[in-house]
């Protein structure tokens, strides 16, 4: 498995759908939107919020690994 995938285990399940949707199946966040029947502007919040724990958890790799 990829690293990113593993990354992507890690995250809650909201976050996760919309993060493989965004950069595994290259959906866009309107498209996303119609699917989950949400707004854009949510779409577009929980991928922030995704993107910021993975960040978390690679920074959080990279003290563990020092």
């Amino acid at each position: 498995m990829s690293p990113f995938l593993d990354l992507l285990e890690r995250l809650p399940e909201e976050e996760r759908t919309i993060l493989t949707l965004v950069y595994l199946q290259r959906r866009s966040i309107s498209e996303i939107a119609g699917l989950l029947s949400v707004p854009e502007r949510a779409v577009l919040v929980v991928l922030e919020r995704g993107r910021a724990r993975i960040e978390a958890l690679i920074s959080q790799a990279g003290e563990s690994a020092r």
